[in-house]
C-alpha cells in the first residue's frame, strides 16, 4: 500500500514545472490501472502493513477518489488555460488526494481521525482559492464550523476507546462491544454531519454552490463517503446500542429525505439542485447503515461507489454549461437541447441514473437499500415510495427544465461541446453503469 503513496509523493515536483497538467492526469490515471491489479483478497484485509492495509470497503472507496481526482483535472482545463495558479492548484489536489487515499487505508482509528480532519484543509483551499462568488469565504468557514465541533467529542471518543480497549486497530473492533451511550453519540455525530444527515446539512449546499468544479466533484464524490466508511467502520463496536438507539437517526434520515426531496424542486440553481439531490441519496445510505443488517451495509457501499460517479458527472454538465453562459439559474438555461443536442443525451444518460434507473449502480444500491429498510420495518416503505418517486421526480423537473422550452434570446455566442467534455462524462457514466456486470465483488466482501 505503501508504494502507490510515495508515487504520489513523487508527482508532486511534477506540478511545478511548467506544462506538466496533462502529465499529472496521465500519471493519476496509471497510478489508477496499477491499482486496479492489486490483488486483493475478498473476504479479509489483504495487502496489510504495520499502518496501512486494504479490504474490500477500502479498495473501492480508493479506487473512486483516484478516479475522480483524475476527472477534477480534466474538468478544470479553464484554469490551466488562463494559467490561474495553476500549479499551486495540481499541488492541492494531489495533497488531496493523499490525504483520502491514507484514510482509506489506515488501519489506526487515531490516524484515520487524523486523516479525515487534515483532507478538510485542501478542500477549503479548493472553495476558497478557486470559487466563483465572494460568498465561498462564507461557505468555506460554514463547512470548517460544522466539521471541526463535532471532530473534539469524536477526538475524546478516540481516546476513551484507546483507555480501555489498549489498541486502536480497526480489525480487532469485531472482539468488542463499548456499552457507552456518550461514547456512540461522540463517535457517529463526526461521521453523521460529514454525511451530512437531515439537520446537520445545512453547510453542504453552501459549499457546492460556492465550489469552483473541481471542488464540487471531490465534496460529492468522496467528501461524503468518509461519514459512510468511517460509519461502517465504527458501527461494530456499538451493537447494542445500535440495536437501541438507531432508530432515531433512520427516522431523522427518513422524514429529511423526503423534505429534501421536495425542497429540490424549489430550487433555482442547478448546482444546489444537485447538492439537495446527494443529501436525499445519502439519508438512504444512513438509514442502510442503521439497519446494522447484510443488506443494509452492502446497499449503502455500491450506493455510495454510484452516488459518487453519478453526482460528480451531474456537476460537470452544470459546469460544462456554466462555462459558456456564465450562470446556472434555471431560467436561463433553457432549451440547450437546440445548441448542444448530443449533450443532451449525456444530460439524459446521468440524469436516469441518478433517479436509479437500470442498468446503473444506483439501482442495485437502492434496491439493497428499500430492502433492508422494509424488514426492519415494514412502516418504512410510505417515505420510501415517495422518496424514491420524488428523486424521480426532481431529476426529470432538471433535464426538461434545462434541455427543452425556449431558448434565452440573450445567449449571443455559443459553442458546443469540445471532446474532453465527452470524454469526462464518458469515463463518470461508463464505470457506473458497467460495473453492474461485476456486481458480484461488491456483493460478497462481508
Amino acid at each position: 500500500m505503501m508504494k502507490f503513496l510515495f508515487m504520489m509523493l513523487f508527482m508532486i515536483p511534477l506540478c511545478f514545472l511548467k506544462n506538466m497538467f496533462w502529465m499529472v492526469q496521465m500519471m493519476l490515471m496509471l497510478l489508477m490501472l496499477m491499482f486496479m491489479n492489486l490483488s486483493i483478497s475478498i473476504n479479509t484485509f489483504s495487502n496489510l502493513g504495520y499502518m496501512m492495509s486494504c479490504d474490500f470497503i477500502s479498495y473501492g472507496l480508493i479506487l473512486l477518489s483516484i478516479w475522480i481526482s483524475m476527472l477534477m483535472l480534466m474538468s478544470s482545463e479553464n484554469l490551466n488555460n488562463n494559467m490561474f495558479y495553476m500549479n499551486f492548484f495540481l499541488f492541492n489536489v494531489l495533497l488531496l488526494l493523499m490525504m483520502l487515499y491514507m484514510v482509506f487505508s489506515v488501519m489506526n482509528l487515531f490516524m484515520f481521525y487524523f486523516f479525515f480532519e487534515s483532507s478538510l484543509i485542501p478542500t477549503l483551499l479548493l472553495i476558497i482559492g478557486w470559487g466563483y462568488q465572494p460568498e465561498r469565504i462564507q461557505a468555506g468557514m460554514y463547512l470548517l464550523m460544522y466539521t471541526l465541533f463535532v471532530s473534539l467529542p469524536m477526538l475524546m471518543g478516540i481516546f476513551f476507546i484507546f483507555l480501555n480497549l489498549n489498541n486502536l486497530i480497526m480489525y480487532f473492533f469485531k472482539f468488542f462491544n463499548m456499552n457507552y451511550f456518550l461514547l456512540y453519540l461522540s463517535m457517529i455525530m463526526a461521521f453523521l454531519v460529514k454525511m451530512p444527515m437531515y439537520f446537520v446539512h445545512l453547510w453542504l449546499p453552501k459549499a457546492h454552490v460556492e465550489a469552483p468544479i473541481s471542488g464540487s466533484m471531490i465534496l460529492a464524490g468522496i467528501m461524503l463517503k468518509l461519514g459512510g466508511y468511517g460509519l461502517l467502520r465504527i458501527m461494530i463496536l456499538f451493537q447494542k446500542l445500535g440495536m437501541k438507539f438507531n432508530f432515531i437517526w433512520v427516522v431523522i434520515s427518513l422524514m429529511g429525505g423526503l423534505f429534501i426531496s421536495l425542497n429540490c424542486f424549489c430550487q433555482v440553481d442547478m448546482k444546489s439542485l444537485i447538492a439537495y439531490s446527494s443529501v436525499a441519496h445519502m439519508s438512504l445510505v444512513i438509514c442502510g447503515i442503521m439497519s446494522m443488517s447484510y443488506w443494509g451495509f452492502l446497499g449503502s457501499y455500491v450506493m455510495m461507489i454510484g452516488h459518487g460517479l453519478c453526482s460528480s458527472g451531474m456537476f460537470c454538465l452544470v459546469n460544462i454549461n456554466y462555462e459558456r453562459i456564465f450562470s446556472r439559474s434555471l431560467f436561463i438555461n433553457k432549451g440547450m437541447i437546440n445548441f448542444m443536442p448530443s449533450m443532451s443525451l449525456w444530460w439524459f444518460l446521468l440524469m436516469s441514473s441518478n433517479m436509479a434507473a437500470p442498468p446503473s449502480m444506483n439501482l442495485l444500491g437502492e434496491i439493497s437499500l428499500i430492502n433492508s429498510m422494509v424488514s426492519w420495518s415494514w412502516m418504512t416503505m410510505f417515505t420510501l415510495i415517495l422518496i424514491s418517486f420524488f428523486s424521480m421526480g426532481y431529476s426529470l423537473y432538471l433535464y426538461s427544465y434545462t434541455q427543452h422550452g425556449k431558448y434565452n434570446m440573450s445567449i449571443y455566442s455559443f459553442y458546443t461541446g469540445v471532446s474532453r467534455e465527452y470524454l469526462l462524462l464518458m469515463l463518470h457514466w461508463v464505470p457506473l453503469n458497467l460495473m453492474i456486470i461485476k456486481i458480484d465483488y461488491f456483493f460478497i466482501w462481508f
